[in-house]
């Protein structure tokens, strides 16, 4: 189960009538043609898989891939489309193993990277990002 499936229905305790799993997958190839964008999975209930393919020199837009996914059952109009992201903060742990300035450099590169949100062109006004912390 992902972790932003996860918090938001222990935290909500609701469960919405429409889940869908995204997965984006960046092949070899320079570029995807539109007919071959997505991949859709009905699990039934409410629950789909969407698998959105982008070619290494494609500039990935998940909303405007999404709206390639016209089947009956998926509403993805941007009002009602609430894109809900997962977060991991690295934090340094107190084990052995890898050096302490090594743990936080990585942390803090991460920290500063460019997030989902701006990477996949999502609207700022339809995320929610709930967040994990991670040892190292």
């Amino acid at each position: 189960m992902p972790h932003a499936l996860l918090h938001n229905l222990l935290h909500n305790q609701v469960l919405h009538e429409q889940v869908v799993l995204l997965t984006v997958v960046y092949e070899d190839s320079p570029r995807v043609p539109t007919s071959r964008r997505f991949e859709v999975e009905g699990y039934g209930e409410g629950f789909y898989r969407v698998v959105l393919h982008f070619g290494f020199m494609d500039e990935p837009d998940v909303p405007a891939a999404l709206k390639l996914c016209h089947l009956d059952e998926l509403d993805f109009s941007p009002m009602r489309t609430t894109y809900f992201l997962s977060r991991e903060t690295i934090v340094a742990a107190k084990l052995e193993g890898m050096a302490r300035w090594r743990e936080a450099l990585f942390a803090f590169m991460l920290k500063n990277a460019n997030g989902n949100l701006r990477f996949f062109n999502l609207p700022f006004n339809r995320v929610i990002e709930l967040g994990t912390q991670v040892e190292m």
